[in-house]
């Protein structure tokens, strides 16, 4: 009996020494830690070239939807799309028959009320009528005044006038259709001068920063070929554009005689005159990347790394630019840095 317990006091002894017996995470079968070959490289600092590239479509100035203020049936559109108009040249009418006969039953309505209070004045000054009923003949009078003053204004928006040069995009709406108040008739952009073209890109967060009104760019269009013109940086937007995701760039062309059609393809190098120097990485040597945030391992003597988190600014097609400086970091790990923690043995790989 005393030589059993005796037995199982030395196994238990034996059982705490193997477990405080300090262990590698990695460790291959002859209880050697694995050791992980690897690559590294020196931290670069690239200079980013001081112009922007983006695509787009060209435009005008001012785009408008022309539409008639009243309802009704549409008598005659007087252009086609893509043709040309000059400011002050009738478009399109409605059919008048409806909008005569308001009038007239206005201009009725008037002569009525003026009949109603001169026999009123007469009555008052006879005392036949109160005070009260010649003031109430004068109130329908200025009513029906104001109402042919409404119904001729209406009159005057039954046809659709070019409020400047420019030429239809589309045709929304047909002769014979019946249309109402408001709803768009003619789709124009407007040429008041011959540098109202631009040029429409989209541009990422960053871009749109350093972009400024009134920067020179370059743009080719593909409907001219190689063909250079010469634009300017004529006005960005304050808001991103929520079905493209990209902030939009406005960029006035100087295209002396030509007229591109609107919606042709073009392509800018927007001259920014700003150059950054930033930290770059290979993809190889990211992990755990998170939105902006990621670890990169940087190698401590010859055979450990430790991990350096690192804010993401942006991404090409072929590197990672850091928002912030590695200080202090010379070198990084740029292969298999997926099979890597701070209790890994490393070889390093010249």
């Amino acid at each position: 009996m005393k030589r059993n317990r005796i037995l199982s006091i030395v196994i238990a002894t034996a059982s705490l020494l193997t477990s405080c017996k300090p262990t590698h995470k990695q460790q291959n079968p002859m209880g050697e830690p694995d050791v992980i070959a690897v690559k590294t490289s020196a931290v670069s600092v690239l200079t980013v070239p001081d112009h922007i590239h983006a695509t787009g479509l060209v435009s005008t100035e001012d785009e408008a939807r022309y539409s008639f203020k009243i309802g009704g049936v549409i008598s005659r559109i007087f252009v086609d799309e893509g043709q040309f108009f000059k400011k002050g040249q009738l478009l399109a009418t409605l059919n008048a028959t409806e909008i005569s006969a308001g009038l007239e039953q206005t201009d009725l309505s008037m002569e009525k009320a003026r009949r109603d209070y001169g026999r009123a004045v007469n009555l008052y000054r006879d005392s036949v009528y109160t005070l009260e009923q010649l003031q109430n003949t004068k109130t329908a009078l200025d009513i029906a005044v104001k109402a042919r003053e409404a119904t001729a204004f209406n009159e005057q928006y039954s046809k659709i006038y070019a409020a400047s040069d420019g030429f239809v995009t589309q045709k929304i709406a047909s002769e014979g259709e019946v249309v109402s108040g408001g709803m768009p008739v003619l789709l124009i952009n407007s040429t008041r001068q011959h540098n109202s073209y631009v040029l429409k890109v989209g541009v990422t967060d960053r871009e749109w920063a350093v972009i400024n009104p009134g920067q020179p760019a370059t743009v080719t269009l593909d409907g001219y070929g190689s063909q250079k013109f010469d634009a300017v940086v004529f006005r960005k937007s304050q808001s991103a554009d929520t079905q493209l995701g990209s902030f939009q760039i406005e960029l006035k062309l100087s295209l002396n005689n030509v007229r591109p059609a609107v919606g042709m393809f073009g392509k800018a190098e927007i001259a920014t005159r700003q150059q950054d120097r930033l930290m770059v990485i290979p993809y190889g040597s990211l992990v755990e990347a998170d939105g902006n945030k990621g670890f990169v391992f940087t190698p401590v003597g010859t055979n450990r790394v430790k991990k350096i988190p690192v804010t993401i600014l942006r991404f090409d097609n072929e590197r990672v630019y850091l928002k912030d400086k590695l200080e202090g970091i010379n070198e990084i790990v740029i292969s298999n840095s997926a099979y890597l923690n701070e209790q890994s043995a490393i070889k390093i790989i010249r």
